[in-house]
């Protein structure tokens, strides 16, 4: 109820953000049919997994705030948490048939997904684009770049200035509201864009090499070891524990900005698209489509769903293993669940209808019901040799389609 429920409400959103009623996977696939993580992710990520991150982070920032005095006054926000953890792992939960075979598939599979090269090369934006609007998204990078594309180049210009606006007077806001002491924290992070920025430029001079790519992900530890240069003192006083809120809420606070600063350079690009009449619609679109794949790498947009689609791999390992186990020790009580008690009766390891036949029909052999399921010759084999014994009334024949219906 509360996945479907928040599949509504992204649809609604994504409708009046860009006026465009796409279609939304309602999370109701075949019930014998096995989803693979990879498309799980490219199903759910911008409608589940992503804001269950936002309101995590938000979660996570107030726990810390409230361990600081010692939990007085903390509410447990038990919805806030269910609703979170319904929207990361009911995918998992209700996917049909765990098996420890399926699992090490997924997980090969998934990493691959979130490893891949695919799409990142200039000339495969238009079929990135292509891609994204069919859902047959071969990588992470493609995955990300094509709803980037779709969203910055199909929304109303007037309702991404606005959307911008009303960041930028969050951004006012929280300037004036957080103390000195939480900004404070900010060149730190400044300093790491700046080297994260030369590590990108040679990413893209290097043909688009994952080494630069990986590299851009250690800039930023490095870049805490040496904080004492750029802070001082300040970054160890009074010490470490007291000072982790002021670190968490200065780098949400950096990326909320960094998303800021990447959504006034691509409304500027688009702008300038629009305006310059001279340029032909194609050589437009092209142009605003590169600007997005750079902004896409450089304001940190990939790096961040990459940890995040590790952290969902993760999730589901851990969710997967468990459901697999429970189908093993406690006789498919999981796929009984989920399908049916027909289905949860195929022992592990083995294919339901291995010998042809379904456990109802089998169970028909041996029933009241038998004669209506089997014809007279076959049940004769079984020791049934008058046709008498074949016969079935009409009350019989009723009670058979109705035990046949709901089967």
């Amino acid at each position: 109820f509360i996945f479907q429920n928040k599949n509504i409400a992204s649809s609604m959103k994504e409708g009046a953000m860009t006026g465009i009623a796409r279609y939304f996977f309602t999370g109701r696939p075949m019930a014998n049919q096995h989803q693979t993580w990879s498309d799980i992710y490219v199903t759910y990520w911008k409608s589940h997994y992503k804001p269950a991150f936002f309101v995590l982070s938000a979660y996570f920032i107030y726990r810390i705030l409230a361990a600081q005095n010692c939990g007085q006054g903390r509410l447990p926000m038990i919805l806030v948490l269910l609703s979170c953890t319904s929207w990361l792992i009911t995918p998992i939960v209700f996917s049909p048939f765990p098996r420890w075979t399926l699992i090490r598939q997924d997980l090969r599979e998934f990493n691959s997904f979130i490893t891949g090269e695919a799409g990142t090369v200039e000339a495969d934006i238009p079929d990135v684009v292509a891609r994204g609007k069919k859902g047959t998204v071969r990588t992470l990078y493609e995955c990300g770049l094509a709803s980037e594309m779709s969203f910055w180049t199909e929304s109303q210009l007037f309702m991404l200035v606005l959307s911008f606006l009303v960041k930028a007077a969050v951004a006012i806001f929280l300037l004036a509201a957080l103390p000195a002491e939480i900004l404070d924290f900010l060149p730190i992070f400044v300093v790491a864009l700046s080297l994260t920025w030369v590590v990108l430029l040679g990413y893209f001079f290097s043909g688009l090499s994952n080494c630069f790519l990986v590299l851009s992900f250690l800039v930023w530890p490095v870049t805490a070891l040496f904080a004492h240069l750029i802070l001082g003192d300040r970054i160890r006083q009074p010490d470490a524990w007291t000072l982790m809120p002021e670190y968490v809420i200065s780098l949400t606070f950096f990326l909320f900005f960094l998303g800021i600063a990447k959504g006034l350079v691509l409304i500027i690009c688009r702008s300038i698209n629009s305006l310059l009449s001279c340029l032909s619609r194609k050589g437009a679109t092209g142009r605003m489509h590169e600007c997005i794949r750079v902004c896409f790498v450089y304001f940190f947009v990939h790096q961040l769903q990459f940890i995040e689609a590790y952290i969902v791999l993760l999730l589901n390992l851990l969710v997967a293993t468990t459901l697999a186990a429970v189908d093993k020790f406690l006789c498919n009580a999981h796929t009984w669940l989920v399908l049916n008690s027909e289905m949860a009766r195929t022992k592990y390891g083995e294919r339901y209808m291995e010998e042809n036949s379904t456990f109802f029909e089998r169970d028909c052999g041996g029933s009241r019901f038998g004669s209506s399921c089997w014809p007279c010759q076959e049940r004769g084999q079984d020791g049934l040799s008058s046709d008498s014994e074949c016969e079935v009334g009409p009350r019989q024949e009723r009670e058979v389609s109705d035990v046949g219906s709901l089967a």
